[in-house]
């Protein structure tokens, strides 16, 4: 019945929030419109697909009202290194939201932010035994 699931993030700047998740390796899959100022981008990153939709589009086109930012869905990225992975976005202009900590004795996680706002959250895996 369903297939393809993908996570949708609005924004005020379409072109902005690409470029910032195509910073992070993520492939732009789909444009809308091909030329010119951005409406709606998709961008995909080991088989998982996010996009961004203008605001203003998604009020004229769908007549829904969604909120332009803050905190309203978290993007995860797994990495092999939280901590190098955290320096790099915060050192690029990403607003550090949460140091690199220990989470339930397994994971190392830090959080920083899109450009919009939205959280996005890395993640590594610790060895089971730290010792």
């Amino acid at each position: 019945m369903f297939r393809t699931p993908q996570v949708i993030l609005f924004s005020e700047d379409v072109s902005r929030a690409a470029a910032f998740y195509t910073g992070l390796g993520f492939t732009e899959t789909f444009r809308v419109p091909a030329e010119g100022p951005p409406i709606h981008v998709d961008l995909t990153l080991d088989g998982y697909r996010v996009g961004i939709a203008s605001v203003a589009s998604t009020r004229d086109d769908h007549g829904l009202d969604p909120v332009p930012s803050g905190q309203r869905a978290a993007v995860v990225l797994w990495t092999d290194d939280t901590a190098a992975a955290y320096a790099t976005l915060t050192a690029a202009g990403a607003p550090a939201l949460a140091a690199p900590h220990v989470w339930l004795d397994r994971l190392l996680i830090a959080w920083t932010a899109d450009p919009d706002g939205n959280p996005i959250q890395l993640v590594q895996p610790l060895p089971a035994d730290r010792t």
